[in-house]
């Protein structure tokens, strides 16, 4: 029996690795078109050597696969316009609360296929949207109009310093006749004729 087979499931498997090492860690959902080519490009070729081609010869074309995408990454890093003719642009699909329908045709993407992602995202009503984007990675990315957004820690201390002082404002100004009292101070000197 031929055990050749074993050596090199054991290259391909280590060499794959190394080799998709080299071109970086990112999610499924995060690969660039040019990245998902490559994967589905190196999947492919990674299993030719089991039916008897050159393993040698299908690691070094996977390895000028991964250094070629490098390649394109580092030139994309450097020009905006191959950036957007390698990865696309971001693209508008909801405008203050309104559907583009125009922008959501070029990207052949349904509004029911919308309202799928923007459900993902928590977001409830596309009314309260001032504006969702489609990602050139295909994630959405959205804006909520400020009356819908949520408070921050930030907005919440701003709010209570507020009324902490407004308070201080109240009880400063609620001096009355029982204070009056308390205090044995007048707060409106009464005529002299009444003393």
């Amino acid at each position: 029996m031929d055990l050749h087979f074993i050596w090199k499931s054991f290259v391909i498997v280590f060499g794959g690795i190394l080799i998709l090492r080299l071109a970086g860690r990112k999610s499924i959902s995060q690969l660039t078109v040019a990245q998902t080519v490559l994967m589905v490009a190196v999947g492919s070729l990674i299993i030719q050597p089991v039916g008897d081609r050159s393993i040698w010869i299908t690691m070094l074309i996977t390895l000028l696969l991964v250094l070629f995408l490098i390649v394109v990454e580092y030139i994309v890093l450097k020009s905006d316009k191959l950036e957007t003719f390698f990865y696309g642009k971001s693209i508008i699909v909801v405008e203050n609360g309104t559907i583009i329908d125009k922008n959501l045709a070029k990207i052949r993407l349904t509004v029911d296929m919308l309202e799928v992602r923007l459900r993902q995202q928590g977001v409830q009503n596309i009314s309260d949207l001032q504006w969702a984007t489609i990602e050139s990675n295909g994630q959405i990315g959205y804006l909520l109009k400020p009356e819908k957004q949520y408070a921050t820690k930030e907005d919440i201390q701003k709010l209570l310093a507020l009324f902490q002082a407004n308070e201080q404002n109240i009880t400063n100004s609620t001096n009355n006749l029982f204070t009056e009292v308390k205090n044995k101070i007048h707060k409106d000197e009464p005529p002299t004729h009444l003393k």
